[in-house]
Formats: structure tokens, C-alpha cells, sequence
């Protein structure tokens, strides 16, 4: 159905918008960059980068980039914690005061700053300014046939589940829905609406990624 995969003209103009919206979006960011990169460095140790296999459009695989906001044996430690995930379901892992998170992690999570480097994702094609959630491979590996769905566009730096109350979703079949409902009503307003939406979220600091 046209609804449920975007005409080749309005994939032109999404993907114009992404590129544009990542140049502009490392030359206004580089400076916030920077100083994120020297106080990560200063406050943990570890690399400044955290890289981490997502499942993108269609199934493809790629590396997913934020800063580090956890201590390096973060992996090891979730094991510990997953019976205090919040999130309903056991396919997605949340929890709150996540001890697992640094002193600069807290900061860069609460202002967004961790996602700044997702950028050059969008600028490379393996992710969409505007999209879905982008799904961990353990995710994935537990999708029920309905919820394939939300892998058959890009991933987004942002989306309706981020901007519709990030923290307070703790149902995973609510996330499963907000994207399928961006996939089938998809148009280039609806974007617009989100980025402004994200932006509004980002400022007030209603919840983290």
C-alpha cells in the first residue's frame, strides 16, 4: 500500500532533509561535541564513543553512535539488573537511577547531548532524522510477526515515541504502536511536527532517551 511504503519522490525529500539536517546539525553541534568528548575522557574511563549494533530498515544491520554514558562493564552489569527492567514485556530494558550510568552520563542523557553524534548516522544513510525507534539485535530476536513492521523504514534520532513521553511509556506494545502509526500516516508535515515536538521535549527536559 502506498501508506505503508513512501513514494520514491517524498524518499527524495526525506533524504534531502537528512542530509541537510546532519551538516547542519555537526557544524552547530561540534562545539558542544567537543567539550562532551573532554568531560567524558575526564570522568570515566573508556572510550568516548559508545558503538552499538542496531537493527535498521528492513533488517540491515549498523553502528549506532552516541557518547558513553555508562561505566565500561555496563553490558556485563545489565544482567544483574533485569529484573528491575520497567518496561513491560522483557523486550526493551529501562530502569530508573540506572547505577550503571556516570556522573557526565546523567547530564548528556537528561539534556539529550548523548545523541549528538547519531548525526553522522543520518549523514551516512543508516539513519533518518525522523523515524522509528531504532531496535538492539536481543530486541529483534523476540519481535512477534506484528511488530517486523517498525524495521521496514529507517530508524530515527527522533520519533512519536520520543516525543509523546519518553520516560513515562512502560508498555513496549505502546512503542510497537506510536511507530507503526508514524509508518502509516507518514508525510513530510508530520516530520516537521515531530522535530518541533522534540525540540519543545528537549527544552522542558521531559524525560531521557
Amino acid at each position: 500500500a502506498a501508506s505503508d511504503v513512501y513514494k520514491r519522490q517524498e524518499q527524495i525529500i526525506k533524504r534531502t532533509m537528512d542530509i541537510l539536517a546532519g551538516i547542519v546539525g555537526v557544524i552547530l553541534s561540534s562545539p558542544i561535541m567537543l567539550v562532551t568528548a573532554i568531560a567524558i575522557k575526564l570522568d570515566s574511563p573508556g572510550p568516548i564513543l559508545f558503538k552499538q549494533t542496531r537493527v535498521g530498515q528492513n533488517g540491515r544491520h549498523f553502528k549506532m553512535y552516541k557518547f558513553r554514558s555508562m561505566y565500561i562493564d555496563a553490558e556485563e552489569r545489565k544482567k544483574e539488573l533485569l529484573e528491575q527492567n520497567e518496561l513491560e514485556g522483557g523486550v526493551m530494558f529501562k530502569i530508573k537511577d540506572d547505577p550503571r550510568i556516570t556522573r557526565v552520563g546523567k547530564f548528556i542523557r537528561k539534556t539529550s547531548i548523548d545523541e549528538l553524534p547519531q548525526f553522522f548516522n543520518i549523514l551516512g544513510g543508516s539513519m533518518s532524522l525522523v523515524g522509528t525507534r531504532p531496535p538492539t539485535l536481543d530486541e529483534v530476536e523476540k519481535y512477534e510477526t506484528s511488530q517486523w513492521r517498525r524495521i521496514s523504514i529507517k530508524p530515527g534520532l527522533t520519533g512519536m515515541w520520543q516525543v509523546s513521553g519518553r520516560s513515562d511509556i512502560t508498555d513496549f506494545e505502546e512503542v510497537v504502536r506510536l511507530d507503526t502509526e508514524y509508518i502509516s500516516n507518514w508525510n513530510f508535515g508530520l516530520d516537521i511536527k515531530i522535530l518541533f515536538k522534540t525540540v519543545m521535549t528537549v527544552l522542558k527536559r521531559e524525560g531521557s532517551v
